[in-house]
């Protein structure tokens, strides 16, 4: 069955040592791994995190942070070198922890969360920006394939990525790359808004699936919207997807006027019961469309 894993940020931003006792909740609530954001250098001592992994017996992918000053895709040289660097950092971070995945938008150009409106380009820098996200991806490969690492490039929804929004965006960029150490990330959440079919996708996508982050079309519990699930998870079944399913259902209950959907906030109650309950979704899904077989 499929590794079942939960966002660090379900609990805090950042996750620092104060919270690695978490990790011990994380597997009693049916977790088998945790997805933790990249640390920043001098968040979390990787030596110590991943001991305390070990002791929890609870896997680790990692997940990227991209900003304007580490992209791939711009024009800045010093913008885009930070980009590759930055993702062999992450490499060397996840070896360090024991990680074998770093997902992500790994291509860079944030929109919302960088307060930066999309414009519209020229053919010419369109495909240089394509052109500097092969380069660049090319290289970290080289680096992360080197450390048992495989980069996951994730497309994200048009309001927070002008570079990279569909699975066949994806597949046109990982077909010019031509590299085993990347490959593909696809996320529910993004995919409600881009995909004309979900389940299509996910077959295109096949066999460079790498991680897959199962969440509903309003971020929040697993069941609770308007997913249909059952063709999600046929659909990774029928390509034979065996890698990590990771939950990120951050929406709070708080439909009050004015309260900002897209901001991370931390949590103001006791969610286990429903996160306990989100890990048995999932995973009943997985086993029954395995049974299927």
């Amino acid at each position: 069955m499929n590794p079942v894993g939960l966002i660090s940020m379900q609990y805090a931003r950042p996750f620092t040592a104060e919270h690695f006792h978490l990790f011990g909740t994380m597997k009693a609530l049916g977790y088998d791994f945790v997805e933790l954001l990249v640390p920043e250098p001098g968040e979390i001592d990787a030596a110590e995190a991943r001991r305390a992994l070990d002791d929890a017996g609870l896997g680790v992918v990692l997940a990227a942070r991209v900003n304007l000053e580490r992209n791939l895709s711009s024009d800045d040289p010093k913008a885009h070198r930070n980009g590759i660097e930055y993702l062999k950092y992450a490499a060397d971070s996840a070896k360090a922890l024991g990680a074998t995945i770093v997902g992500g938008p790994l291509t860079g150009n944030p929109l919302v969360f960088a307060g930066r409106a999309p414009k519209p380009v020229d053919e010419d820098e369109r495909l240089a920006r394509k052109a500097r996200c092969v380069a660049g991806l090319k290289e970290a490969g080289d680096y992360a394939a080197e450390r048992g690492v495989t980069l996951a490039v994730e497309p994200l929804n048009r309001f927070e990525s002008d570079v990279l929004c569909t699975t066949q965006q994806a597949i046109e960029l990982l077909d010019v790359v031509d590299h085993p150490a990347v490959q593909l990330m696809l996320d529910t959440f993004h995919m409600q808004m881009e995909e004309a079919n979900l389940a299509e996708a996910i077959r295109l996508g096949g066999a460079r699936l790498v991680h897959f982050q199962a969440n509903e079309n309003h971020r929040g519990f697993p069941g609770t919207g308007s997913t249909d699930w059952v063709e999600v998870f046929r659909a990774l079944n029928e390509i034979g997807y065996r890698g990590p399913v990771s939950l990120e259902p951050f929406r709070r209950n708080d439909d009050r006027f004015g309260v900002p959907f897209a901001q991370w906030r931390p949590p103001h109650e006791d969610e286990s019961a429903r996160l306990r309950e989100s890990a048995s979704f999932i995973k009943s899904h997985i086993a029954l469309t395995e049974f299927r077989r």
